[in-house]
């Protein structure tokens, strides 16, 4: 087969015999693609560095038996040299590139939509300029919504009765009215799930003006929504900088734990 070309977001890296790497790509067209990148960790290595994750690049890959193999790299953003320099930002962006891979499916299923989010997250991350607790979770809000995990925050998540509604219950899709309101669910504070819907929307300023018990509550329903779709928790996720930690359910009607 020919070469191929790509646009890439590292997503990680795993060391092979004395000088070469196994990488992890969420590419623009091909979803995850998996290559060596050979002699990269010597020292006279010319694209090495380009390969970090975090990284987005152009890539160069000869189709392999098994693994690609990486023939020629050029750096569009080198995210990773200012993200692994403040903790805040480095947790946040192993959330989402773990979610990216969790979330894009088999090797070569296409995931455009997810390689642009993922990409737009990273950016959004290193340039800082909102809070990194808030893009993060608005990145897992809409990565759940392209793999068809989006929760419901407005109408009810069982008979689609219109809201707001009070009760929130991740294995039941969501917001809940109050006759359909299983035994268990969490009643978030006022403005938690406002805060979610605006994080999907991408309405900036009143995520913003949000509290930080808000933000803390909100985080809690997000992340256990995903943890509930992908039957395992995420490792960054507790390692997250805020004000207090995650704290995942351990089953679905004990949601209220996490806020």
């Amino acid at each position: 087969m020919r070469y191929y070309r790509e646009s890439a977001v590292v997503l990680r890296q795993h060391k092979l015999g004395e000088a070469d790497y196994i990488l992890t790509l969420l590419t623009r067209e091909h979803g995850i693609v998996r290559a060596v990148a050979k002699g990269v960790r010597r020292t006279r290595s010319k694209f090495g560095a380009r390969l970090e994750p975090f990284n987005h690049v152009d890539i160069l890959l000869h189709p392999g038996r098994n693994l690609d193999i990486v023939t020629q790299v050029q750096a569009l953003h080198t995210f990773s040299a200012d993200i692994v320099l403040e903790y805040g930002k480095y947790t946040a962006a192993c959330a989402v590139l773990e979610t990216a891979e969790r979330l894009a499916g088999e090797e070569r299923a296409p995931a455009t939509r997810l390689y642009h989010l993922t990409v737009g997250a990273l950016k959004a991350v290193t340039v800082g300029e909102r809070p990194i607790e808030l893009i993060l979770d608005a990145y897992l809000l809409r990565a759940m919504g392209l793999a068809g995990w989006a929760p419901a925050l407005t109408d009810c998540a069982r008979c689609s009765a219109p809201g707001p509604h009070r009760a929130f219950h991740v294995a039941a899709g969501g917001a809940v009215c109050v006759h359909c309101r299983p035994s268990g669910a969490a009643t978030p504070p006022l403005g938690v799930l406002d805060l979610m819907e605006a994080l999907v929307r991408g309405d900036w300023s009143s995520a913003i003006d949000t509290s930080a018990q808000v933000r803390r509550n909100a985080s809690g329903l997000t992340a256990a929504h995903l943890q509930w779709h992908l039957e395992q928790q995420l490792r960054s996720l507790p390692l997250i900088e805020r004000t207090r930690p995650h704290a995942i359910a351990e089953t679905p009607d004990s949601a209220a734990a996490v806020v």
